[in-house]
Formats: structure tokens, sequence, C-alpha cells
């Protein structure tokens, strides 16, 4: 069973009073989320990345197409007591502390207030938030504000959470401290569907990305087949390559440079490597490290974009 799915999953608003016009959020969406898995949905402003949240949790219908969550077709009412949300730029009544926020969206939730007692100073620990717990949340910092959202996301100690932007205005430290918090909670077997601008946090704790753009689907794996370069090596070496070696290589059509103890190679496929790499030790080279060279997440996320752009 999977934890999310949509099929074809289709979002179309209309905008305009005199002259109505059709403006597609998302185009024929599918995918499919695993249990315990971090998922990442990434993509520019406007790209239909909270549109397909609202369709989740059922704030808004689609078109056409449909989805499920943890087994159940939406829209169903009783899967909501197993997820947990954390929106982009949540505010709470100014006169509450911390630990009253916990008690009202516990009791929104359905949580009795015997299990309330005992799960809120456990969670308030978990993010770093127990010796504020009486401070009203009106003298919270942003930083504090994202604390207490985790907080009260999983208040009511859900199966699938949804956090939108969850590291905005945290610290380098607490960011670090969040994303420990996140893997943790995936270790426990907890869903966890993120969407963020900071691709290079993404790219630390994420095991799938689906990259959308103007309502469409346009790649979805893991950080590495995402990255990939797909045929750039870079092996290091000791001592010197030898003339006959490039001469040899050239033969076979394998594009190399040498530069210091590091030899860049245009590769097609994992028997060319081997075939290298034979040749190398066949001209007693040392070889110290082979690397399949790869780009940073948000390279690869602009570079597909800008393609998109273009085409």
């Amino acid at each position: 069973m999977h934890a999310i799915t949509s099929d074809s999953l289709s979002k179309t608003y209309t905008s305009g009073v005199v002259r109505r016009r059709e403006v597609p959020a998302l185009k024929d969406f599918s995918i499919a989320v695993e249990p315990g898995q971090i998922f990442s949905l990434l993509g520019p402003n406007g790209a239909g990345k909270t549109t397909f949240i609202k369709i989740l949790l059922s704030l808004t219908h689609p078109s056409g197409g449909e989805a499920s969550m943890l087994g159940k077709k939406l829209p169903d009412t009783a899967v909501k007591t197993r997820i947990g949300y954390l929106p982009e730029n949540h505010r709470y009544p100014a006169y509450l502390t911390g630990e009253q926020v916990l008690h009202l969206f516990g009791r929104l939730s359905g949580v009795r207030p015997s299990e309330l007692d005992s799960r809120i100073t456990p969670l308030l620990e978990l993010v770093g938030m127990n010796q504020w717990r009486t401070m009203k949340v009106k003298r919270y910092s942003k930083g504090m504000m994202q604390r207490i959202g985790l907080a009260q996301a999983l208040v009511n100690n859900p199966d699938l959470l949804f956090l939108d932007e969850p590291t905005d205005g945290v610290d380098p430290v607490g960011r670090k401290e969040i994303r420990d918090i996140l893997i943790r909670l995936k270790h426990e077997g907890k869903t966890i569907f993120l969407n963020s601008h900071l691709l290079s946090e993404v790219e630390l704790i994420s095991d799938r990305v689906a990259i959308l753009d103007k309502g469409t689907l346009l790649r979805v794996g893991t950080v590495d087949e995402l990255t990939s370069t797909g045929s750039l090596y870079q092996i290091g070496f000791s001592g010197i390559v030898p003339e006959a070696l490039l001469t040899e290589a050239a033969a076979t059509v394998m594009r190399i440079t040498v530069k210091n103890d590091m030899l860049t190679a245009e590769l097609q496929t994992i028997q060319e490597l081997n075939r290298l790499i034979d040749l190398l030790r066949k001209h007693n080279v040392d070889i110290t490290s082979v690397v399949k060279q790869r780009t940073s997440l948000e390279e690869s996320f602009i570079s597909l974009i800008k393609r998109e752009v273009a085409s």
C-alpha cells in the first residue's frame, strides 16, 4: 500500500469575471509515495505544489483523476486523523502559550485530554521548545514558530506528515536539528511529504524527489538519479600517466583529460570504466579514487526548469 498515490490528477481554476478563462494548475499528475519515505515536491512559484497538497487534504477538489492516502480513496474524512500538517506561514492565536497551542490542536485532532498530557512534554522536548512552553506565541521568533508548528503537526501522532517550508526562518543549527528530527521520524515509520525552496536541505534528507512546473510533472527519482551527470568520472592517481596510455585510450574513443593528479573521462558505460581502470593498471598507474561526477540538486533543478522554459 502506498502512502500517497495520484492517478492522472488535474485541477483547473477559472479566472476573470467578464472574460472568463481557464487556468490549469495540475495536468495529468501521477505519482506514488512509498510508506516510510521522505518525499519532496519541488517547483517554482505557481508550479502547482500547493494545489496538489490542498487536493490531498480535501481543501479543494480535483477537476479530473483521483488520489488516495494511506489506502483510502479521497475524499475521506476518517483518514485525516492519521495526518499531520504544517502549512507555510502558519499563525496561532497570539494570546496562547506554546503549550496551549498543542492542547488546542490536539483536541481539534481528536486526541483525548488524558493522552495529550502525556504527549505534550515529549513533543516540546523533541523540537527544543520545552523551556518556552509557557511563553505566549506572540513573543516567539520565526524559528520558534517553526518549531512549535512542527510539534503541532505531530501532536496526533500521525502516520503521514505534510510539511510546507518547515525550516523557513530557522538558523543553520536549528535546520540541522529539524533535519535530524525528520530522519528520526522516518526511522519510526512515518511518511514525510516535504515542500521546500531550500534545495540544499531537500538534497540532504529526501529519499525521492519530484519536480513540478506549470502543473506538469517533469521528473521523479532519487537525489542520485536527478543529480548524476551520467557519464563523467574523475579518477585520482599517483605517479605519471604515460603518453602511450593516452594514445591507447584515444584509440578506443575515450575522451580523457589529465590535470595534476586527477584524470577526467567521459564514459558511456560501466564496461568502459572497467576498461579504463584496466588500462591504468596495465601502465602501472596507481589509482587512489574513482568518483562519478554529479551536480547539486539545485543545479539540476534550475537546468531542468530552464530547458522547459526554452522548449
